[in-house]
């Protein structure tokens, strides 16, 4: 069934927001840590007790970050679950993405900046393509299709290459990501220092 991004919001991550207002935080992973370099798994069924438990500590750790995307890899756990909330006209619309995939893409490309929670405080340019479809599975486990152009298709590639192990450095140069890298090092050892 394919759905546009704000009909999506209306199935059953909806019925999280009241939970995520109660629930403890995750911790998130920085970079270079491995988990983050490496592909995550695909929820099979019996993993879905799991990920219901999870959603709500993701969000909540996404808000409070704040951010608009969070990849499950970024909370320490290896499986194909992403969140996503742009906050249109500043209204939660909490998406979840259960083993998501990108199916189409337009040829069109569009350059944007983009950050990341795993990255905190680093930005850089990087060109994806402009519009996407995005096939996955909800809550209940129903199968989902969304159509994304601008900050959400940008936010759902985003999100997606987490899931592959790709970080948004990776569309950098060589040069570009060891200074992003070095620069975040840096950051990371002048907080612990204080």
């Amino acid at each position: 069934m394919r759905k546009r991004a704000e009909d999506v919001a209306e199935a059953p991550a909806r019925r999280y927001i009241p939970l995520m207002l109660d629930v403890p935080t995750l911790s998130i992973v920085l970079a270079p840590a491995p988990i983050l370099k490496r592909p995550a798994r695909a929820v099979r069924n019996e993993d879905y007790e799991t990920v219901r438990a999870l959603v709500p500590r993701m969000f909540a750790t996404m808000y409070q970050a704040p951010g608009i995307g969070l990849a499950a890899p970024q909370v320490g756990v290896g499986l194909r679950v992403a969140v996503v909330d742009l906050k249109p006209e500043e209204k939660p619309s909490p998406i979840v993405l259960i083993n998501p995939e990108v199916v189409a893409t337009s040829t069109e490309m569009v350059t944007r900046e983009e950050g990341c929670l795993s990255l905190p405080n680093q930005y850089a340019e990087v060109t994806r393509p402009a519009r996407v479809k995005v096939r996955f599975f909800d809550l209940d486990g129903r199968s989902q299709e969304i159509e994304a152009e601008g900050l959400l298709s940008a936010c759902l590639q985003h999100e997606i290459d987490h899931l592959n192990g790709i970080l948004f450095i990776d569309y950098l140069s060589p040069l570009k990501r060891n200074i992003i890298l070095r620069r975040l090092a840096k950051e990371q050892r002048q907080k612990q220092s204080r």
